[in-house]
């Protein structure tokens, strides 16, 4: 492990050859893992562990049991760590409680986020790939690693839940290309995609009815807010994995060009994912905030009551709208 503060940016070729140079690798995560943390982070750890090094994922938060075919079989393995990657993670604010020891030893971050703040001693970065999965899929390719059947699951997971099932702006000519070579190792993707992008339980369809029913909207139509609260969360008993992709709801609604969806962490901190069409950089909001990610897809956190929260969020927004001055 580095602590040694030299960012530096690599090649693919640096990256493939750092991971077969190396091992006894703890791969970090992001907290509130998505298909994109986990199909990396298990991606990975696979694609290591079948080269002959020891690898476990890490991440401050359990794994998601909707993703749970990416990790079956997985077993933490004993070792003394040596090196420290993280994936799909673009800041040590994301590394949440049990990964803070972690923040200043990063060996190599492979990331997509523009918003990569160059924590890590070697950083590679691409953010014009769609997923961190899609960055990874390059490495083991240079690195001649070998993909099989599980490591082609982990990838396609991130690829498709980071593109919303290649809906997204973000989807390129080169992502349907790997994708379509990961289709070749003969993945259930049309299980897949049921399983991520249709099946929902019914206290998922409960809450989506809620935050539909109690949507607002703002600045002449143009931005639209959802907000699920703690006590909505008791009530229905929704599971913490089962709020990926409410994010989407409100750029749902014609005209909208702002979508955000508030979800209360605890008293008095909430947070927030804010959603774009085209016009707006919801990235660099979300920076004024604390926050970062994606040009389109971004998000922050925010303290205050739920009215305050609505309050500091909308002022940013505003300007981006054309607006000096938000009205309900």
């Amino acid at each position: 492990m580095n602590s040694d503060k030299k960012v530096g940016s690599i090649t693919v070729l640096e990256a493939a050859n750092f991971l077969l140079k190396n091992d006894n690798f703890y791969i970090l995560t992001h907290v509130n893992p998505d298909g994109d943390a986990m199909g990396s982070g298990f991606g990975l750890c696979r694609a290591l562990r079948a080269v002959g090094k020891k690898a476990n994922v890490l991440c401050s938060d359990p794994f998601p049991k909707r993703y749970s075919y990416l990790y079956n079989g997985y077993e933490p393995q004993k070792f003394v760590p040596q090196t420290i990657v993280s994936v799909d993670l673009a800041d040590t604010n994301l590394f949440g409680k049990a990964l803070s020891v972690y923040a200043d030893f990063v060996d190599l971050a492979i990331d997509h986020h523009i918003s990569n703040t160059g924590y890590a001693a070697k950083t590679l970065l691409n953010g014009k790939a769609a997923a961190a999965c899609e960055v990874l899929f390059e490495v083991f390719t240079e690195g001649k690693f070998p993909i099989g059947l599980q490591i082609a699951e982990c990838l396609y997971t991130g690829i498709s839940t980071d593109t919303g099932c290649f809906r997204f702006e973000n989807t390129t000519p080169r992502c349907h290309e790997i994708v379509a070579k990961l289709m070749g190792y003969g993945i259930p993707y049309a299980r897949i995609n049921r399983e991520l992008f249709e099946i929902k339980s019914r206290a998922r369809l409960t809450v989506e009815q809620h935050v539909i029913n109690s949507m607002e909207m703002y600045l002449d139509d143009k931005c639209a807010v959802i907000a699920v609260t703690s006590d909505m969360i008791a009530e229905t008993g929704l599971a913490p994995e089962e709020f990926e992709g409410l994010a989407s709801i409100p750029m749902q609604v014609e005209g909208v060009e702002v979508g955000v969806t508030i979800k209360e962490k605890e008293p008095g901190k909430f947070k927030v994912s804010m959603r774009s069409a085209e016009s707006v950089n919801v990235s660099e909001l979300c920076a004024k905030l604390g926050g970062g990610g994606h040009i389109r897809a971004a998000g922050c956190t925010v303290e205050g009551n739920l009215s305050q929260v609505k309050l500091k969020i909308l002022s940013v927004i505003a300007p981006a709208l054309g607006f000096d001055l938000w009205l309900s």
